[in-house]
């Protein structure tokens, strides 16, 4: 019996606090309005414990640049987002189970990518390159194409 209260309690843990799973990986979903509104207005407003905080303040930081496209915001509204992003972080003090995104990225490498990251290819190593071409999923960067609750911190394997 102490056994599988135990148990109990060690599932129950690991999914609050987001904690890999065999069936995919949870996170806390993103309850920042801003991030929502200006991120996810282009895409997924991606999850920020996916990223070390060096990758979102540099990504945050020259906006004018983002990947091809002008994504500028009014200072006020940027700052805030970059504050957010940055204290949700993989490496950020508060970030459960954010130590698992950043294995593999050395402390000076800066991954503004997170598909550029060891651990998302770790994860995906089993999917051939064509996949991403697809038409119905376009590019990596479409996580929702296959985890179709990612817009809720859900990246759960395909069904």
């Amino acid at each position: 019996m102490k056994r599988l209260v135990l148990l109990s309690t060690i599932v129950f843990t690991l999914g609050l606090s987001g904690l890999r799973a065999d069936e995919g990986v949870k996170v806390s979903p993103i309850d920042h309005a801003a991030t929502l509104k200006e991120c996810g207005g282009c895409h997924i407003a991606f999850p920020p414990q996916m990223l070390p905080s060096r990758s979102w303040i540099k990504l945050m930081g020259d906006l004018a640049n983002h990947f091809g496209e002008n994504a500028s915001l009014d200072q006020a509204v940027q700052d805030d987002i970059a504050t957010y992003l940055a204290a949700h972080a993989a490496d950020a003090p508060a970030t459960k189970g954010g130590a698992r995104f950043t294995k593999g990225v050395g402390a000076d490498s800066v991954p503004l990518r997170i598909t550029d990251t060891p651990y998302w290819k770790r994860e995906h190593d089993e999917i051939a390159a064509s996949r991403f071409s697809d038409p119905k999923i376009k590019s990596k960067a479409n996580c929702i194409a296959c985890h179709r609750t990612a817009d809720k911190g859900e990246f759960l394997e395909e069904d």
